[in-house]
């Protein structure tokens, strides 16, 4: 039954996966392309929506894998899997924590999660990369001036320097969506 895959997938992706929804990327990119719920271009814009809108990121991207696969039942079972582990681990975690945080092992598992995290963070982007700068382009140096990529890369690259520049990051997604519609409509 769909309903109880959806439920049991999302709770083992939340369950085994520390750092927020940007280290869950990966396990639910593998998990939704290896169950054939989605193409990995459809992930990635469901992707940029999850991003888009307010919310956490996981309860976004497990609420849209589940409504693409199953309607409102399958969102709401995703988005409960997804958030059940957590929510678990948040009460046996706050009951225990006052007694353990100055312990050694505990800062050294969280030392460990924290590069972990971003380990996952950078193979999340690696596997998006080509799908976002890439699709459907030559695999030649000729890329490097195909419109999509030029596109993309412009605004990639306006987006890191304003977020460097600390400009709100509201005005850089709603700019950026701006220029990719501009873009979307003139070149693609």
């Amino acid at each position: 039954m769909i309903y109880l895959e959806l439920l049991f997938t999302f709770f083992t992706i939340g369950l085994f996966t520390f750092g927020g929804g940007y280290a869950m990327l990966p396990l639910i990119q593998e998990k939704v392309l290896s169950h054939g719920w989605m193409e990995m271009e459809e992930l990635t814009n469901f992707v940029a929506i999850s991003e888009s809108t307010p919310g956490p990121f996981a309860i976004n991207i497990a609420t849209y894998v589940g409504a693409e696969t199953a309607g409102p039942l399958g969102s709401v079972c995703a988005t409960l899997g997804v958030v059940l582990p957590s929510f678990i681990i948040i009460l046996i975690v706050a009951r225990f924590y006052i007694r353990f945080k100055s312990s050694k092992a505990v800062s050294g598992v969280m030392f460990g999660l924290r590069a972990t995290v971003v380990g996952l963070m950078a193979s999340a982007l690696w596997g998006m990369l080509g799908t976002v700068f890439f699709r459907s382009i030559p695999l030649a140096w000729s890329f490097l001036l195909h419109p999509e990529f030029l596109c993309s890369a412009v605004i990639f690259i306006a987006a890191v320097i304003a977020a460097l520049k600390k400009v709100n990051p509201i005005i850089i997604i709603v700019c950026s969506a701006a220029a990719g519609i501009v873009c979307g409509l003139v070149f693609l």
